[in-house]
């Protein structure tokens, strides 16, 4: 505002210098309020949809008492990007289980049971028909994947928005300097001589 002012009766004031206070201004409300916006609409739909995800995935999967026929690998540190609770020591071993259809099931898993020894009963997700699947997604790492969406839309709409207004400032200045070339050469050759008015 205070550049819009300042350049409404200044008579040194360029033909372009209270529009270039009119696009500043322009700019700066755009970057305080429509990219918050923009970010907050973007997170809040990414939300949405992965919130819905996290609800189908819920009811197509579901936690199976298996029991564990041998280890395959030793325990190893794994993070898990559908959980949000970090780091997990995960091992891989062949376990057993019984599927909806009273069918035996039987392949490699891994599990962050501590007893991995065979015979030890462990929890694995499957799916409707008792296959192996992977753990769903839970609420809070959809939250986090949405404020995440939301804060790359925001700031690209201010990467944006500042990159637009330096373009329309460049083109402004080339303009500027173009008339003033102009000027310059009408008037420059006659510049000093004495009786030419200058």
């Amino acid at each position: 505002m205070t550049g819009v002012w300042r350049w409404r009766h200044n008579p040194l004031r360029r033909a372009t210098d209270r529009s270039e206070a009119w696009l500043a201004l322009t700019a700066f409300l755009l970057l305080v309020v429509a990219a918050p916006a923009l970010g907050w609409f973007c997170g809040a739909r990414t939300d949405g949809a992965l919130q819905a995800s996290v609800r189908a995935q819920r009811a197509e999967r579901h936690l199976t008492t298996a029991v564990v026929v041998r280890r395959v690998a030793a325990s190893r540190l794994g993070a898990d990007p559908e959980i949000s609770s970090g780091r997990v020591a995960q091992t891989a071993v062949v376990a057993r289980w019984h599927a909806p259809d009273g069918t035996t099931r039987s392949t490699v898993v891994s599990t962050a049971s501590r007893n991995a020894k065979p015979g030890a009963k462990v929890r694995v997700w499957t799916d409707r028909k008792g296959g192996p699947a992977l753990r769903p997604m839970d609420a809070p790492t959809a939250h986090t994947h949405a404020v995440l969406a939301g804060f790359g839309a925001a700031m690209l709409a201010a990467l944006l928005i500042e990159c637009g207004r330096r373009l329309i400032v460049r083109h402004m200045i080339r303009r500027r300097h173009a008339e003033l070339d102009r000027a310059w050469a009408a008037v420059g050759p006659d510049w000093g001589r004495t009786g030419a008015g200058s």
